[in-house]
């Protein structure tokens, strides 16, 4: 039986997503694929062909491989300091919980920043000292702003913690973009063309999209904004009108750039670089990260005691993280079926993909709804598991 065509028909059934798209590869073939439901809602569009979707955070993942390539390629350190290619933050503050501001005891290295222990937030971070002032400076709101521009405000605001000694999901990988185009004198839009996207062939991804390629996009839906103060309830899932995305994701804007969010890609495209990270090379074997690179990204550097890993209230049992996302330690605290060391992560829109090396297996699923309340990312993680197995 096709459980994850019969997983995706239900939810879409359901009426809590409009369009779901799947792809499941072994040993680098494909061996699982489909869709179900619509474009767009409002006009009952069959999803086309290379549909086109805001990947969100899962652009993370290729900044933070980019950036180990480059520390191969000798541009920088895992133990190299922020401060050394920007002296503004040489000086940072913190913003303890009781209010009280402080000097920072250490200096933010690139290590931090892969590992979101920098001292970095997010403006929907709930019950976080700093998130408000984040939100007050539009930091995720406004896409036409300069990735430059963004970094120069967090210079002057303060951390959220001394560096090093706690994990929050962050801005960091902003900051590691703005920092491999410092090193660089490269904008991180040309450096992803050099080192990911040319060599695995990911034509489709991109921080814009051309007009003649606009009618391939996925509409986005949800009933979140991620710019607007976090919700303190879970919401039920809405279709009934596209999520307001305001200014904060442009579409052909050719200046926009960043790190933690942005790429446009597909699922052909996604599952590209996704197959890479089986073994670091390309599928006609050029080497992206060496044996020795994929090794140290893949390992945990992050552990999480009783389950503590989470993204406010959406937990990830059993998982650490490592050097581009989070990987499976505990798989007696999973809460799908898993293998241990499988690895990836997933978008705002409920896109998501993982690499199982146990299985050799590689997954991605894609749709667009914002602040989704139903795990669809385990659900068709169990559904391809199953299938695998039958």
């Amino acid at each position: 039986m096709d459980y994850l065509q019969k997983t995706a028909d239900k939810l879409v059934s359901e009426g809590l997503f409009a369009g779901v798209e799947w792809r499941i590869d072994q040993g680098g073939k494909n061996i699982f694929a489909g869709k179900s439901g619509v474009q767009d809602l409002a006009t009952n569009s069959e999803i086309p062909e290379s549909a086109l979707y805001r990947v969100y955070s899962m652009t993370k993942p290729i900044i933070s491989v980019l950036a180990l390539k480059l520390i191969e390629d000798g541009y920088l350190q895992l133990t190299s300091t922020l401060a050394e290619f920007d002296n503004r933050f040489s000086s940072m503050i913190v913003l303890n919980p009781d209010g009280h501001l402080a000097p920072a005891d250490g200096l933010i290295t690139v290590e931090h920043l892969l590992t979101h222990r920098a001292g970095f937030s997010y403006d929907f971070n709930i019950g976080c000292a700093v998130a408000p002032y984040y939100r007050q400076a539009e930091l995720m709101e406004n896409g036409y702003r300069d990735l430059g521009d963004i970094i120069s405000i967090l210079s002057e605001l303060p951390l959220v913690f001394n560096p090093g000694s706690h994990w929050r999901y962050s801005v960091a990988t902003d900051v590691l973009a703005y920092l491999l185009e410092t090193v660089t004198q490269k904008t991180i839009t040309e450096l992803l063309g050099k080192y990911i996207l040319n060599p695995l062939e990911m034509t489709d991804t991109n921080f814009t999209i051309e007009p003649e390629n606009q009618h391939r996009i996925m509409q986005v839906y949800g009933v979140r904004s991620l710019s607007e103060l976090p919700v303190l309830k879970r919401l039920p899932h809405d279709l009934s009108k596209p999520a307001h995305l305001g200014r904060s994701h442009p579409l052909d804007y050719p200046e926009f750039r960043r790190g933690g969010y942005g790429l446009f890609s597909t699922i052909s495209d996604y599952m590209k670089f996704a197959n890479m990270l089986r073994d670091g090379k390309t599928i006609d074997g050029q080497v992206i990260l060496s044996a020795g690179m994929w090794n140290l990204m893949h390992k945990a550097r992050v552990s999480f005691p009783n389950n503590t890993f989470r993204i406010n209230d959406e937990p990830f049992c059993g998982y650490g993280w490592n050097l581009i996302g989070r990987v499976m330690e505990n798989v007696g605290e999973a809460q799908y079926t898993t293998s241990l060391g499988e690895f990836g992560w997933s978008g705002a829109a409920a896109t998501y993909f993982w690499v199982d090396p146990v299985r050799d297996v590689t997954g991605c699923l894609m749709t667009q709804y914002i602040g989704r309340e139903v795990p669809i990312d385990g659900m068709m993680q169990t559904a391809a598991m199953r299938m695998l197995s039958d």
